[in-house]
This record gives C-alpha cells, sequence and structure tokens, in this order.
C-alpha cells in the first residue's frame, strides 16, 4: 500500500515538476508578444506560440483573427461586408498597444498577449480573462471572457432555454430533433452571434467558425465566459454601439439583411403534413373563403412527391400541377412545396441521373458518393459548397416555377439522414477549397437556400418565398426560417416566442414556428390562444403531424373558429404596420417580432423569468403570451405609457399588474405615441383594400416618428426606387402630427388617410395644413363579437375604444396636421 502511494505521490511531484520547468502543456497558450506590423487599418502580431490579427472593421467593428500558424487569405459564407475606410489612431509601448476609432479602443497587452475593449472614456466593454485569455487543447480553440458583474447575455439563434443565458453552455451543431423537449440543445440552426449586458453598456460577439462550436456563459464555472470552436481559427467580430438595436444592424451590416419578402408569404399560411391528393387541397382553399378566413397560401408536404423522389410528383394524387396552382392563384393562394436535399440512388430516375452526369454529389476521399438514407431511401446528396452544385440545384428548381410554385420550402438541410450520423470523412467542395464534413455540417442549409433562392429568383422573375429548417449566419439573405418539429403543449408555445425572439436579435426576422405545435393534438384552449399569437409572429403558418386530428381553425369548434378569425382579420387589417415594419427589418436588420429587451435593455424586469415572453410587434404593440390553462396573467409594463388595444384603458409603465384572462382575448398594449396604419379587411393580399388608410395614433409623451412603405408586393422595383415610403412623425410638445412628403415612384394604394385618436378626448377639431376639420366621436372596436352559441349562457358586449375621427386627403407633399 505505501509503495503505491508512493508512486502516486512521485507521479503529482513530476506533473507539477514538468509544468514548473516549461515541458510542454496539453494546453497552448498565446504567449508573449514579439513583433507588431501596422499596415493602415490591419495590425498583424507575431506571438511565442501564435499568430493574431486584428483589422479596424469600422468605428464600432473590430474583427480578430488567432491561430497557431501565419495566418492566410480566409473565407466566410457569411460575413459579405469589406472594412469601411476608419480613421484611427494607435499608440505603442513596450507593454500595450492601444487602436482607437472615434467610437471604440482596443487595448492588447503584450505580456502575455490579451485583449480588451473599451468606450473612448476608458469604460471596460469586454475583455479577456487575464491568464486564460485565447487557448488550445489540441486542435480545439477557445476563448475566454471576463464575466462582468451583473453581465447578462441574449442571442445565439435558436437556442432554448431563458431569454438570459448566464449560467449555461450551448453547443452549434445543426441537428434533426423531431419532437424536441424545451430544454434540448442543439437544435436545428447554428448563429454563432451573442450580445453581452452589463453597467449601461452592450456589445455584441460573432465567431464566424462552421466547426462544432461552444458557447459558456458561466456554467460549471464563477469566473469566465468563453466561445470556441473543434478546430478552425479563432475568428471573430466585436461590435459596439450604444444601442442593442444599433448592434443588431452593425451585426446584419457584416452578415446580410433579408430581401423584401413577397406580400403573400406574410399572410396566413393553411399546412399540413401533408394535404392530398390536389381534390383535397382545392377542398381546404375553398372552405377557406366560404368561411371567410383570410389566407394566401397552402404548403404540399412530402406527399405531393412521386415515392418521396426530389423533382417528381405523384400522378395519382397530382396529375396536372401546373392546372392546379393556377386555380389556387384564381382564389389568390400561392403554392408553397417542400425539398429535401436527399436523390435518391435509383437507375432512370431523372434527378439521380443528371445529378451523376454533373457529378455534384458530395464524396468520399476515395471518390465514391456518400449514401445515406432518408424519406425515399438511400440517398446522395448535392454539394451545394460548389459553383457546380448550385448551378446543378437551380435547373431542377426550374421545374417547380414551371408548375406554377411561388415558395420553396427547404427541409432536412442539417443534414438529416437516419440515425443522424453522418461520417466525418465525407468531403464538401467548399468554393475549391475542400474541407470534411466535421467544417461544411453548419453551412449545408445556408448554402442549400442560397441555391433555391437564386434559382427561384432567376426562374420566376419575381420575389421567391423561401423557408428553411438548418441555417448558419447570414442564412436570412436567402430564407425565412421555422422552428422545427416542436409538440401542441403551452411550454412549447411559449418557448418559440423566445425562439423567434432570439432569431431576431440575431438577424433573423422572418420567422415563425407551426402554430398549434407539429406533434400531438392541441386542446382547443391551446389551438386557440396560439393561433391568437401567431397574428402578431412574421411567418403565420399553420401545421401539423401525419395522423394527429386536423388544425384548420373550423376543426375546433364554432367558438374557437370566430375567435382564431378575429385574429386572422386583425393581422389582414394589420398589414400596412406590418408591411412597413418588415421593409424598415430589410434595411436595419432589427426585428419586427422583438423582445422587450430591444427597446428596454437595462430594465432587469424584462429578463424575469415571468415577463420574458412578452414581446413587441414593431415598436407599437406589447403582446403577453400565457398558457391556455391560466386563468390569471402578470404583466409587467416597460417605461412609457401603454394602453390596452381593445379599451384603450391606460397602465402606467415600470409596473407589474395582475389581470384577468379570456379564452377570447390575447393580452395585447399599445404604446403611448405610437402610429399604426391600417387597412379595410381583405382575404387575401392579392385583393385591393378600400381606398382609405386608418392612421391610429395613441396620445403620449415622447415624441414618434414611424416609416411608412408600400410597394407592388412581387417584384424587385423596389430595389429601383419602385416604391411610396414616408416618414409620420408624432411631437407632442408641439400637438402636430406630420406626413412628410413622400419618396418614391410607386402610387399608394389609399386616396385617404382617416385619422382615429386615441386618449385625445378633450378635442373636438384638429386643422390639416391650416384647414379647419370637426373630430366625429366614435366607438371602434378592433375585434368582431363572438356569437352568442349558448342562448342560456353569459354575453358580454365586446370591448370597444372612445375615439375621435377625421378623414381629409392623402397627398403626396408634405401634410400637417395640427392636435
Amino acid at each position: 500500500m505505501f509503495k503505491k502511494y508512493k508512486s502516486l505521490c512521485l507521479k503529482g511531484l513530476l506533473v507539477l515538476f514538468c509544468l514548473k520547468s516549461g515541458a510542454q502543456s496539453p494546453v497552448r497558450t498565446i504567449g508573449n508578444v514579439k513583433k507588431v506590423d501596422i499596415a493602415g487599418q490591419q495590425i498583424k502580431i507575431t506571438a511565442e506560440n501564435a499568430y493574431a490579427e486584428i483589422t479596424v472593421y469600422s468605428p464600432t467593428i473590430t474583427r480578430v483573427r488567432i491561430d497557431k500558424q501565419p495566418l492566410g487569405p480566409d473565407f466566410s459564407y457569411a460575413v459579405i461586408a469589406n472594412p469601411l475606410p476608419t480613421k484611427i489612431k494607435t499608440n505603442q509601448s513596450a507593454q500595450s498597444l492601444v487602436v482607437a476609432t472615434d467610437s471604440l479602443q482596443v487595448e492588447i497587452t503584450k505580456t502575455p498577449f490579451s485583449i480588451r475593449f473599451l468606450t473612448i472614456d476608458g469604460q471596460v466593454i469586454n475583455e479577456d480573462e487575464r491568464g486564460l485569455t485565447t487557448s488550445w487543447v489540441g486542435d480545439a480553440v477557445t476563448s475566454y471572457k471576463t464575466m462582468q458583474e451583473g453581465e447578462r447575455f441574449i442571442g445565439l439563434g435558436e437556442k432554448v432555454g431563458n431569454l438570459d443565458r448566464r449560467n449555461e453552455g450551448y453547443t452549434n451543431w445543426n441537428s434533426d430533433k423531431f419532437g424536441y423537449a424545451t430544454n434540448v440543445d442543439p437544435l436545428y440552426a447554428t448563429i454563432p452571434f451573442y450580445i453581452g449586458i452589463h453597467h449601461q453598456l452592450n456589445y455584441g460577439i460573432f465567431f464566424d467558425n462552421t466547426w462544432q462550436s461552444d458557447f459558456n456563459f458561466g456554467a460549471s464555472n464563477n469566473r469566465f465566459s468563453s466561445f470556441g470552436a473543434r478546430n478552425g481559427e479563432m475568428n471573430y467580430y466585436f461590435i459596439y454601439h450604444q444601442t442593442l438595436a444599433g448592434i443588431i444592424s452593425s451585426y446584419t451590416s457584416l452578415t446580410g439583411r433579408m430581401p423584401l419578402p413577397p406580400k403573400w408569404s406574410l399572410g396566413y399560411q393553411q399546412n399540413r403534413y401533408s394535404y392530398y391528393p390536389d381534390v383535397e387541397v382545392m377542398r381546404v382553399a375553398q372552405t377557406l373563403r366560404e368561411k371567410k378566413i383570410p389566407s394566401d397560401g397552402i404548403t404540399l408536404d412530402i406527399h405531393y412527391m412521386d415515392s418521396y423522389k426530389l423533382f417528381t410528383w405523384n400522378k395519382e394524387r397530382f396529375p396536372n400541377p401546373k392546372q392546379l396552382s393556377s386555380k389556387l392563384a384564381d382564389m389568390g393562394y400561392k403554392l408553397t412545396v417542400i425539398v429535401d436535399p436527399g436523390i435518391k440512388v435509383e437507375d432512370g430516375y431523372a434527378a439521380y441521373e443528371s445529378g451523376k452526369q454533373s457529378d455534384i454529389f458530395i464524396k468520399y476521399p476515395d471518390g465514391k458518393y456518400y449514401t445515406g438514407q432518408v424519406w425515399p431511401g438511400w440517398c446522395h446528396f448535392p454539394d451545394f459548397t460548389g459553383t457546380k452544385g448550385r448551378q446543378w440545384w437551380k435547373t431542377q428548381i426550374k421545374g417547380y416555377t414551371d408548375a406554377g410554385v411561388n415558395g420553396i420550402w427547404n427541409d432536412m438541410n442539417e443534414i438529416a439522414t437516419w440515425g443522424q450520423k453522418m461520417p466525418d470523412n465525407v468531403l464538401f467542395n467548399m468554393e475549391g477549397h475542400p474541407a470534411s464534413h466535421l467544417q461544411a455540417h453548419n453551412i449545408y442549409g445556408l448554402q442549400m437556400t442560397r441555391a433555391s433562392y437564386e434559382g427561384a429568383r432567376e426562374n420566376m422573375n419575381k420575389r421567391p418565398f423561401l423557408l428553411t429548417r438548418a441555417a448558419y449566419a447570414g442564412s436570412q439573405r436567402y430564407t425565412a426560417i421555422w422552428t422545427g418539429d416542436n409538440r401542441a403543449e403551452d411550454d412549447h408555445m411559449l418557448l418559440g416566442v423566445r425562439l423567434l425572439n432570439s432569431l431576431g436579435v440575431s438577424g433573423m426576422p422572418f420567422a415563425g414556428m407551426d402554430i398549434g405545435g407539429f406533434t400531438g393534438n392541441p386542446t382547443v384552449g391551446l389551438y386557440t390562444r396560439w393561433m391568437q399569437v401567431g397574428a402578431f409572429i412574421p411567418y403565420y403558418r399553420n401545421h401539423t403531424q401525419v395522423n394527429t386530428k386536423s388544425a384548420e381553425p373550423w376543426a375546433f369548434g364554432e367558438e374557437a373558429l370566430e375567435i382564431t378569425r378575429n385574429y386572422i382579420n386583425l393581422r389582414y387589417r394589420l398589414f400596412p404596420y406590418l408591411y412597413s415594419n418588415m421593409a424598415a427589418a430589410s434595411r436595419t436588420g432589427v426585428p419586427v417580432m422583438r423582445t422587450l429587451a430591444i427597446d428596454n435593455t437595462f430594465d432587469p424586469s424584462v429578463y424575469d423569468t415571468r415577463f420574458q415572453n412578452q414581446f413587441e410587434f414593431g415598436n407599437a404593440f406589447m403582446i403577453a403570451p400565457f398558457e391556455s390553462t391560466k386563468e390569471f396573467g402578470q404583466v409587467y409594463f416597460p417605461a412609457g405609457k401603454w394602453y390596452s388595444l381593445y379599451t384603450d384603458k391606460v397602465f402606467n409603465g415600470k409596473q407589474e399588474q395582475i389581470l384577468p384572462l379570456s379564452f377570447k382575448t390575447l393580452p395585447v398594449f399599445v404604446k403611448g405615441s405610437s402610429i399604426i396604419p391600417m387597412q379595410s379587411l381583405t382575404q387575401s393580399t392579392v385583393e385591393k383594400p378600400a381606398d382609405t388608410l386608418y392612421l391610429h395614433v395613441y396620445r403620449g409623451d415622447q415624441p414618434n416618428t414611424f416609416v411608412y412603405y408600400e410597394d407592388d408586393g412581387e417584384s424587385f422595383d423596389y430595389e429601383k426606387g419602385g416604391y411610396y415610403q414616408r416618414s409620420i412623425t408624432y411631437d407632442p410638445a408641439k400637438k402636430q402630427l406630420q406626413l412628410d412628403k413622400v419618396t418614391g415612384s410607386y402610387s399608394s394604394n389609399f386616396r385617404y388617410v382617416s385619422l382615429l385618436l386615441h386618449g385625445f378626448e378633450d378635442m373636438d377639431k384638429i386643422s390639416v395644413n391650416g384647414k379647419g376639420i370637426q373630430l366625429q366621436k366614435q366607438s371602434y372596436s378592433f375585434l368582431s363579437p363572438i356569437s352568442r352559441f349558448d342562448p342560456q349562457g353569459a354575453y358580454f358586449e365586446p370591448d370597444r375604444c372612445a375615439i375621435q375621427q377625421a378623414t381629409f386627403e392623402n397627398g403626396n407633399q408634405l401634410i400637417n396636421v395640427d392636435l
């Protein structure tokens, strides 16, 4: 026994001696800086054990690259921006180097190498954890950051958990997670971008590395936050801005922004796994119209194909796809079809033969094509990381567009295969720089949607709608995203809200979830509540699995149908507001559906788990979703003045309220000073609204500007000035509403403006460009009354607002309204 103890002691002393004597450690650090070269906006550093490159991308963005070997040319699928000319100052001594713009200081300590980011007046925004900084364990590289007192972390895209991610850890490896639990990580998408918040400061870090990556925000340690990858460079962009919205805009200036989607894709979408045959599709479309449920899209899942083979149609179920799409178009519907990447290995199958001839499939190192199982059986998979593969895919997409398809739904693109264990040694082209599956996995979905978008855009000559399950940073340039195979459960509805808010923070504003839940069967209450919430989600899609109960709005009874239709109606009346906000998102990257943290970043209550599911819809609405089983709900009102949407009851900000919950209404509030343009109800976006734009203005204490936007909703003419845009400003101090002169060459759909004033009970008239107009007192309701289904039951009149209303002509010149 003594000999064994003595042996262990000697081994321990030997390890201690090796570490002290400088023998090689399993952890490789950067070491001390040996050489610094400054050339314009770029600083190259040679250290004892590594090489670094610091590039000033703009006054607010700095890029950091670090590797064990000299840094050569690099490539990114995510970043499309080049550095902007930026004036910098450098100050170097034996101990440090400071690089400063007019917004940010970067301080590099030399012994050993370490980075700090500071404000111009010297406040620490973010800094390497001293003693750890950046290091390697084998090929895995990690940067360690000091966790500031009270620091919060949000973002990372499609990640479960709380809004504030502190004390949690996450992995990025796009994964097929059917019916996932609410605590499962990873899911389908990789967006390695997060925002840190502390001491009235906020910053963003985008870690652009496509290998499997890991983020730690204090999970299992109380010292640091960290981010790293299993291989590749330490390559990140540090973003500083005074506002969280500014950080999102800066991040999307790097990775690109959403193109303006076709207007129809923002309408209600009716989906199922699956609608077939074609007569069933027409039955659903006709029933939607008969029951006056506004809607714009119907989606076909995998059963439209011949034996699930891509780019085919089942001739028994869909004998004439072009005729079907044409009939749907006559009714105001657009058709979306699902596409998976797997091409079945079957002699004589056109896509298989063409793919082999063009040699576009991913391969093993010995040149044989990789084969994996998915819906059709054993399949090969196109290599979207090379020009040849994308070009082949684009020619295949033409078959769909020729058949009148308007939307391409990209699924199973993680890549998902039965077994979920694609071999590591499968090779991808990576633009002529072959890479293994380990490096290419997380960007496969991005590149598939790129090929689909480019193919659809070229062949349709108008805006296509793209949807994806898997994604990487930058996917917003091509596609909307949905949160995969969720469950028909209350906690999934609320998790979905947080997932969409996080995707919005992470640069993907066009996002949705399967309303009602994909797996399982929702209760009447859950379905109704979820459909109400869905009316305030960018991509409004109802979808359920095969062998579940029907989930169309009429499938849950007459009362649920009327309640559901009420909120779909409200969404369609809100189209001028929604479309203007989507246009703003395409310009700035700031999402329409947004966590309260964007506008109330330093208010601790918005991170409280009781209130973290509340979200804004644009900057006017606040939505407070609750479980369908709750009879009362606790709502937090951030700073400002808030109105109940339904009654105009006023709630003061910075307080909590316990409110009764109703099956018939979703808690929705409007911020004081809001400007909300609305239109008459239509049954689809194809149908033109009446010629009056209804402009709701809520009395408040702060000035507010809304940028109103119109275009034709389908072409790319807006890229060449074919739009109608004007700023509308409410200034309570001046008691004035100003509609600026119109820009753009598009003519508005609205000849008149009807002004609806909320909270202005003391007024009896306004003047428009100096001409007095009498206000009319009105009783106004945003919802229609629910029918009295039970003659013996209680009946309540619908909630109404007392408003003041006046109408005037909608000219293109400046319009001043004195209130």
